[in-house]
C-alpha cells in the first residue's frame, strides 16, 4: 500500500491540509498492523536520526492511518522536504523523502548603497542566509527585506530580482542582481493643524527639508525613514518646550510621484493649548538636601511649562546625586493637568536609590595602546565612592586623546554586591600614523606645501613624533618634535623639537628688497596642568639666526641696521612662561566658552630682548544656529640691553588672522629705502564675527558665513617716529586700521578653508587694500 502526495514549492500549509483530509479515503484497504523494520530513503544531508525523531511510531509499535496522517504533516512541517512519500510492505515501514535543496551561497551585483556583509547579516536575521534551507517563502521575505533597506534610505525605484543557480549536492546559489535606481528627493513637507507657529518656524527645527540651493552638500533633502522618525519627534519637542503638554500628532503621511522620484511628506498636528505652571515641588527621599537639590530646580512656579527645563533639573539633580555616589539615582517628573485652567502642578519624585562605590575599573579594546594610558586618564578612582561627574570627564579625557573612534563608559552592578559597580571604559582604536601631502594657496604666502608624518600614539605608549615640512614664498619649515604627555605621572608634559626655518620677510607692493633670513634651533618644553581647563606652559630653546642674500643696493635699510648693530649671525636662549585655559566646546567650530592664551619669551646672549603677548577668545551663543565671538590680541617687544630692538622678531598685521581688507601682513613701518614691510614690536588685534547658518546648511556646524569688522595697529615701542618709507610713501602705517565685511569658513576636506570680503575702512595714502582674501589651514 501507497500513501503520496506532491506538494507545491512555496506554500506548504494547504498540501499538508489536504493530505490529512485525502489520507483517510486513500487508505481504506489499510489496517493498522505492527512496525517490523523503517526504512528513510532519499536523505542526503538530513540524517536518519532526525526524520525517526518525528515520526509518531517505533519499530515495534502499531501503526495506524492516522500516525501515517501525522508523519507526513510533521515531516512536511520540518521544511527540509519537498516531497514525502510513505509506503508499506510486510509490516515494513518505508519514508522516502526528497530533501529541499540548501543555499550555498548569497551574492549581489550592482549593491552601491550598502555593504554587503550588513546586508548579508540583515538577511540571516528574517532566515535566510548560507547553509539555510532554501525555500520560496524564504526567498520572497529576503527579497522584501532588502528592498525595504532601500526605501529607508529613498531608494524608491530599485528593482531587485533573484537569480537560483543549481549547483552539485542538492545546493543552490541565490544571486540578486540590483538596479539601485536614482535617489528619491523631498519635493515638498507640509505641517496640518498648526495655529501657534508658522510652518516655516516649525520646519526650521526639522532634519528633513526639501530640495534647496545647498542640499546636494547637505543631503538634507534625501529621505530617511530614521530622520523622519527624529523629525516627529522634533515637533513635539519643540512644542512640549512651550507649553504644550497635550500636544499629539498623527503619524507622517509619506507619498511617492509615479515616477518614484519625488517625495511629499505631511504632517498633522493637534496643538492643544500651552501650560501654566501653578506650583513646582519636590518630593520623595531628599536625603535631607533640600537646600542643595532646590538651587537646581531651573523650572519656576508662573513660568509656562517647558520640557527642556524640566529635563534639564532631572539630569541636574541625577547627576547631583551621581556625584554623591548615588548611581541609579531616579527622579521622576509628575505633572498634574488642570485643563479647566490650562495650569499644571509639577511635581518631581526623588528616589536616591542606594549608595555605591567602584570596585573595579577595567579597559577593554585596546589592542595597541597600553592600558596606563588610558587609566591615567580617568578621574574617577577604584575603590572611590560613585562619582558620574568623575566618570564624564574620565570619558571625555580618553575620548580627547584622539586615539579612539570609540569610547564607551557605562557601569555594571556587581553581582550579590548591590553596594558596588564596575566601570568598563570599552574603546575601539583607530589609526594613529599620518602621513599628509597638502597643497593650499593664501592671498598672502601664494602657493602652500606641506608633507609630513607624524605617529600621535607610537607603540602604544601615548606619546608623539612628528616630522613636518612646508613651504611657500615667504616661508620654509621643517620641524622634528617629540611628545609626552606624561613626564611625569602628575600629567606634566615635556616636548622636544628641532627646527629649521628659512624666512623672506613681506614685500609690499612697491618693494624692491631682495634677502632672507635662515634660523635652526631646538627647544625644550613642558606643560603642567593646574585643572581641568587652565594649563601653565614653561621652556627654553636654542636658536641661531643668519642674514643672507645681502647687497647695499637692494637690501632694506633696516636690515642693514641689524647687521651693523648685531652681525649677520645671531646666537640666543630664549626662555618662555606662559598660561592657557580653554572652555571651548569644539576648537574646531566652537559656539560658547573661550579660550585665553598669556606668554612671556626672553632671549638672552647675542639678542637680548623680551616679548609679551595674549590672546582673549569668547564665543556667545545667540539662539540655535547663530554665534558671536570675540577676538584680542595683544604682542608688546623690548629689549633690556641697551640696542634697538632686533627687527627679524617683528610681529606683523594685516590680512586673515588679524585685519581683513588690508593686504598680508602690511600694517606697520616701511622701509625707507626699499618699502618692504617691516612689521613692529608691538600688536594690537580686535575682532568682532557674527557667524550665521549657511542657507540649506543650517545644521552643519562645519560650514558657516559671517559677518565681521576688524581693528588692528603695528607699530613700535621705541617711541621713535613710525617709518613710512620711500619719501613718506604710506601717510600712516602705524596708525589704527579698521575694517568691516563679509566671509565663509568651512572645514573643507583639504582643511579649514576661510574666505572674506573685506572693505578698509579708514585707508589712507599708500596703505595696501585687499578686498579679497583667502586661506585654508587658518583659525579666527
Amino acid at each position: 500500500m501507497s500513501f503520496s502526495r506532491k506538494f507545491p514549492f512555496a506554500k506548504r500549509a494547504m498540501p499538508v491540509l489536504l493530505a490529512a483530509m485525502l489520507l483517510p479515503s486513500l487508505a481504506s484497504a489499510f489496517s493498522p498492523f505492527v512496525v517490523r523494520d523503517i526504512q528513510v530513503n532519499g536523505i542526503q544531508r538530513v540524517d536518519a536520526g532526525t526524520v525517526f525523531s518525528y515520526l509518531p511510531v517505533k519499530v515495534g509499535e502499531q501503526f495506524t492511518e492516522a500516525q501515517a496522517s501525522e508523519a507526513i504533516q510533521r515531516l512536511y512541517a520540518t521544511g527540509f522536504f519537498s516531497d514525502v512519500k510513505i509506503d508499506t510492505a510486510n509490516n515494513v515501514l518505508v519514508v522516502s523523502v526528497q530533501e529541499r535543496p540548501t543555499i550555498a551561497s548569497v551574492s549581489f551585483n550592482g549593491m552601491k548603497e550598502f555593504d554587503s556583509k550588513a546586508i548579508i547579516k540583515s538577511l540571516g536575521q528574517v532566515g535566510f542566509g548560507q547553509g539555510r534551507v532554501f525555500d520560496r517563502s524564504m526567498l520572497e521575505r529576503a527579497e522584501f527585506e532588502l528592498k525595504q533597506q532601500y526605501l529607508s534610505k529613498g531608494k524608491y525605484g530599485v528593482e531587485i530580482n533573484p537569480i537560483i543557480t543549481p549547483l552539485p549536492r542538492n545546493r543552490v546559489g541565490v544571486s540578486f542582481d540590483i538596479f539601485e535606481g536614482d535617489l528619491a528627493k523631498i519635493k515638498q513637507i507640509h505641517i496640518v493643524g498648526n495655529k501657534a507657529f508658522s510652518e516655516g518656524t516649525l520646519l526650521d527645527q526639522m532634519e528633513l527639508t526639501d530640495s534647496g540651493m545647498m542640499t546636494w552638500y547637505t543631503g538634507t533633502d534625501k529621505y530617511s525613514r530614521e530622520k523622519l522618525e527624529g523629525d516627529v519627534e522634533r515637533l513635539r519637542s519643540y512644542y512640549l518646550d512651550r507649553g504644550y503638554l497635550e500636544y499629539s500628532a498623527e503619524p507622517p503621511q509619506v507619498s511617492i510621484s509615479p515616477d518614484r522620484q519625488d517625495i511629499f511628506v505631511t504632517f498633522t498636528l493637534h496643538e492643544g493649548e500651552p501650560y501654566k505652571l501653578r506650583s513646582v515641588k519636590l518630593a520623595g527621599d531628599l536625603l535631607g538636601l533640600d537646600d542643595k537639590i532646590q538651587p537646581l530646580v531651573e523650572i519656576k512656579e508662573g513660568e509656562t511649562f517647558s520640557a527642556a527645563k524640566t529635563n534639564a533639573t532631572v539630569k541636574a539633580i541625577t547627576d547631583y546625586l551621581g556625584s554623591l555616589g548615588y548611581a541609579f539615582a531616579n527622579v521622576n517628573p509628575n505633572p498634574v493637568l488642570d485643563r479647566d485652567s490650562h495650569e499644571a502642578d509639577l511635581t518631581f519624585y526623588v528616589d536616591p536609590g542606594r549608595r555605591v562605590y567602584v570596585r573595579r575599573i577595567q579597559i577593554g579594546g585596546n589592542t595597541r595602546t597600553r592600558d596606563e594610558v588610558i587609566r591615567r586618564e580617568m578621574r574617577q578612582q577604584e575603590a572611590a565612592w560613585y562619582d558620574s561627574s568623575n566618570i564624564k570627564s574620565s570619558r571625555d579625557r580618553v575620548d580627547r586623546l584622539g586615539y579612539f573612534n570609540e569610547v564607551d563608559v557605562h557601569t555594571a552592578p556587581v553581582s550579590g554586591s548591590p553596594d558596588q559597580v564596575d566601570v568598563n571604559v570599552d574603546v575601539k582604536e583607530k589609526p594613529t600614523g599620518l602621513i599628509n601631502l597638502g597643497v593650499g594657496y593664501g592671498s598672502t604666502d601664494k602657493v602652500i606645501l606641506s608633507a609630513g608624518i607624524s605617529q600621535d600614539n607610537i607603540f602604544g605608549s601615548g606619546n608623539t613624533l612628528s616630522l613636518q615640512v612646508n613651504t611657500s614664498k615667504t616661508n620654509r619649515a621643517a620641524i622634528l618634535s617629540h611628545t609626552d604627555p606624561y613626564w611625569t605621572k602628575d600629567g606634566i608634559s615635556k616636548t622636544t623639537s628641532l627646527y629649521y626655518r628659512r624666512t623672506t620677510p613681506y614685500d609690499s607692493r612697491d618693494a624692491y628688497g631682495d634677502y632672507e633670513v635662515t634660523a635652526f634651533g631646538g627647544g625644550l618644553n613642558f606643560g603642567v596642568p593646574i585643572s581641568e581647563f587652565d594649563r601653565v606652559f614653561t621652556g627654553i630653546s636654542f636658536e641661531h639666526n643668519k642674514l643672507g642674500r645681502l647687497s647695499q643696493q637692494y637690501t632694506p635699510q633696516a636690515y642693514q641696521d641689524f647687521v651693523a648693530e648685531y652681525g649677520e649671525e645671531t646666537n640666543s636662549f630664549i626662555f618662555n612662561l606662559g598660561w592657557s585655559k580653554d572652555t571651548r566646546d569644539s576648537a574646531i567650530a566652537p559656539t560658547k566658552g573661550s579660550y585665553t592664551r598669556l606668554s612671556g619669551d626672553v632671549s638672552t646672549m647675542d639678542l637680548q630682548y623680551y616679548m609679551l603677548s595674549a590672546q582673549q577668545q569668547y564665543y556667545l551663543p545667540l539662539g540655535r544656529a547663530y554665534t558671536l565671538a570675540f577676538n584680542g590680541m595683544a604682542d608688546y617687544g623690548k629689549t633690556y640691553g641697551g640696542k634697538s630692538f632686533p627687527v627679524i622678531k617683528n610681529v606683523y598685521g594685516g590680512g586673515i588672522g588679524s585685519v581683513r581688507g588690508f593686504e598680508g601682513a602690511s600694517l606697520g613701518p616701511r622701509d625707507t629705502l626699499t618699502n618692504d614691510y617691516l612689521g613692529g614690536s608691538r600688536r594690537l588685534v580686535g575682532n568682532v564675527q557674527l557667524y550665521l547658518p549657511f542657507p540649506g546648511a543650517s545644521r552643519d556646524r562645519t560650514l558657516r558665513w559671517f559677518l565681521f569688522t576688524d581693528a588692528g595697529q603695528v607699530a613700535n615701542t621705541s617711541g621713535g617716529a613710525c617709518a613710512r618709507g620711500i619719501g613718506g610713501y604710506a601717510e600712516d602705517p602705524c596708525g589704527w586700521k579698521y575694517s568691516a565685511g563679509i566671509g565663509l569658513s568651512w572645514q573643507s576636506p583639504l582643511g579649514p578653508l576661510q574666505l572674506s570680503f573685506g572693505r578698509a575702512l579708514n585707508a589712507k595714502e599708500g596703505d595696501d587694500k585687499q578686498a579679497f582674501q583667502f586661506q585654508i589651514g587658518t583659525g579666527f
